[in-house]
């Protein structure tokens, strides 16, 4: 049987002693959901939220409104400001945010549906990327945090 990738991702941040905190948006709590569902996530998952609104966004996150005003809530920008945010929130060692259109409405030319914005915030450093989803909006969701989970742990791994 196939390890999942929030297994791995367990397995390392255990490893290595390191904390993880979850921000989410688009993916609607799917991520904290996925590594949840690993026995022992209590070792190293201090927590997640689920910041749909700019508001929450805002106040939970402490984003600032000049950067949502200035990129919108689906930008690279907006991504680091929360995974930044997340890590403070839960001093933990590593931050994941997500942040995009899941459709079937709200995508514009320039962010169609299916855009979204990943965060890493690790101890190698921070880093947002772009990524380009197809499908409906469960499967923008499922692609979302499967990406998530991929690149922490490549970074968990590196």
């Amino acid at each position: 049987m196939t390890e999942q990738p929030e297994e791995t991702v367990g397995q390392l941040l255990r490893r290595r002693g390191l904390t993880l905190a979850v921000a989410e948006s688009c993916s609607g709590g799917l991520l904290c959901h996925l590594l949840t569902n690993v026995p022992g996530a209590s070792d190293y998952f201090l927590g997640g939220v689920v910041t749909y609104s700019n508001r929450a966004k805002a106040e939970l996150l402490k984003v600032p409104e000049a950067t949502l005003a200035a990129h919108g809530a689906v930008s690279a920008e907006t991504a680091l400001a929360m995974v930044r945010g997340v890590r403070t929130l839960f001093q933990a060692d590593v931050g994941v945010a997500v942040t995009g259109i899941a459709g079937p409405t709200g995508g514009t030319p320039a962010k169609p549906v299916g855009t979204v914005f990943i965060a890493v915030a690790a101890p190698g450093g921070v880093e947002a990327r772009r990524f380009a989803f197809q499908g409906t909006r469960e499967d923008i969701k499922t692609q979302t945090a499967q990406a998530a989970l991929t690149w922490l742990m490549q970074e968990l791994a590196s």
